[in-house]
């Protein structure tokens, strides 16, 4: 099939767009169009296509792996009917991620077992999928790690590293009591967060007893001042997934015989 001049200026372009993403000099469409046949103009267009499609495939699978996730979780057959949203966020627009551009945060509140870790980890792979830089940790985990590179003088270091990422997701906040020094270090990083990356965190904690567990009423204020101030909170107002499907199974294992006699 004979190509048209239209046709080949147009197969020339996205050659030319496929040439920048992968950082090609121009000279690759002037060759094209001093040289190249219809077939070579196709057969280039395709190794580039397939170029980028790998090199974002690897650099996909990258962000996915730096992130941490303690396992993989998607949105297939996620229940949303118990999450209370807030008026200026629509299911819609957090599938969207759109807060992650917009540098906000999101706490998710509710019960042990009500979906929150599932839905943080869910939104985190979205956004490796879209090529943000992210990182997991519990809250436990990151201040051990921050206490750790303090002793060892690389505070710094694990600092920039995370000032670099996208999105941090922080959960099991306030599960366990964090010493002073932890607290202080913990701040450092909820302070340089404000308005440069977005958060995620996940909590059974209300707002009024964070004092009790970061040794310091008016740090733990601080911290809700920088998270609210940019943030959403979701509501997770449903019963214990795994509790209630723990007493499914002891219900129909204590069942069973009964039906048989």
């Amino acid at each position: 099939m004979i190509k048209s001049p239209k046709e080949r200026e147009a197969t020339r372009r996205e050659i030319g767009e496929y040439g920048k993403k992968l950082m090609l000099s121009s000279q690759v469409v002037e060759l094209c169009e001093q040289v190249a046949t219809p077939k070579q103009e196709e057969f280039l267009l395709r190794v580039l296509s397939n170029e980028l499609e790998r090199r974002e495939r690897n650099r996909k699978s990258r962000l996915l792996s730096k992130a941490g996730f303690p396992t993989f979780k998607s949105f297939s057959e996620y229940e949303f009917t118990a999450i209370r949203f807030p008026p200026a966020l629509s299911k819609e627009e957090l599938l969207s991620i759109d807060f992650i551009g917009q540098k906000k945060n999101l706490v998710l509140y509710g019960a042990v077992g009500t979906g929150k870790t599932h839905l943080a980890i869910a939104l985190g792979v979205l956004a490796c999928e879209a090529g943000y830089k992210v990182r997991f940790y519990t809250v436990t985990e990151l201040v051990l790690k921050l206490s750790e590179a303090h002793k060892n003088g690389t505070l710094e270091r694990l600092v920039r590293d995370v000032k670099g990422l996208d999105l941090l997701i922080l959960d099991e906040w306030g599960y366990v009591p964090v010493d002073k020094e932890g607290s202080q270090l913990l701040f450092r990083i909820i302070a340089d967060s404000y308005e440069s990356k977005s958060l995620i965190l996940t909590t059974n904690l209300e707002f009024s007893k964070w004092g009790g567990i970061f040794t310091d009423e008016q740090m733990a204020a601080a911290m809700i001042d920088r998270l609210v101030h940019h943030g959403h909170l979701l509501m997770f107002e449903a019963k214990s997934y795994r509790m209630t499907h723990a007493l499914m199974r002891r219900n129909a294992q204590e069942e069973t015989p009964q039906e048989e006699k």
